[in-house]
């Protein structure tokens, strides 16, 4: 009895390989390529500040700084844009700045792809100072700053993100640029620890790194970030080499 039962199970598997060849016979990959050319269509609405003494020298090139609102403020109201940042502060007195403020669609978030875009035109068009662009965002603004900075760090001079929060993995990016972050101790709304993270990586690969807390702040740390013109006098300082 046990000779018959080896010599089905022998059978068997003589049956099987043979199926197991052919089957990986047919199964051969091919080498295959696939292009094919899209065209995307982008529009962005945005407010554009030309600092006071821009018409009257035709000579001289400017720095830029680009404004990334909250998540508050998206839609099609640019009046919305206004509310709080550089937008607001210009309706009062001059900023020595091109300011470019642009504004989110209802329901999206920031699109890197979009804003470098927008970037790309506004240098085109106006006397930009290539070497002093700087980015600054609060709230889904402050994520689109560190967003945006980590994926194309050549294009700024320097970061200001407020109550945002982004990669930590990704910071090493930024090795060499100067950045300035602003949190409220206790806000609700984006912890501080999602600050505290990027600037505790960002500081193992960049010593030019400042960290302003606000003790008594909840989510809003933007106004008095804002108002502060010791931001804008260091926003001036930095340079691209």
């Amino acid at each position: 009895m046990k000779k018959l039962v080896f010599n089905i199970m022998s059978a068997a598997i003589l049956v099987w390989f043979p199926a197991v060849t052919n089957s990986q016979e047919m199964n051969i990959q091919t080498k295959h390529h696939f292009k094919k050319e899209i065209t995307v269509m982008v529009q962005i609405n945005y407010l554009l500040y030309l600092p006071e003494g821009y018409e009257q020298n035709d000579e001289k090139n400017w720095p830029l700084i680009l404004f990334l609102h909250g998540a508050g403020e998206r839609g099609n109201d640019l009046d919305l844009v206004k509310k709080h940042g550089p937008p607001k502060i210009v309706e009062q007195k001059d900023l020595p700045f091109i300011i470019v403020s642009p504004q989110c669609p209802a329901e999206k978030r920031w699109s890197v792809r979009d804003l470098d875009l927008l970037l790309e035109k506004i240098i085109k068009d106006h006397r930009v100072e290539k070497n002093r662009i700087y980015l600054t965002g609060l709230s889904m603004g402050g994520y689109g700053t560190w967003e945006y900075a980590t994926e194309k760090p050549e294009r700024f001079a320097a970061i200001a993100p407020i109550c945002g929060g982004g990669s930590p993995w990704q910071v090493y990016r930024l090795a060499s640029m100067p950045v300035w972050v602003f949190h409220g101790a206790k806000d609700p709304v984006v912890p501080i620890e999602k600050s505290e993270e990027m600037v505790k990586a960002l500081k193992k690969v960049n010593e030019n790194v400042k960290f302003t807390v606000y003790p008594e702040a909840t989510h809003d740390s933007w106004t008095e970030t804002y108002d502060n013109p010791e931001l804008y006098e260091w926003f001036l300082k930095q340079k691209q080499l």
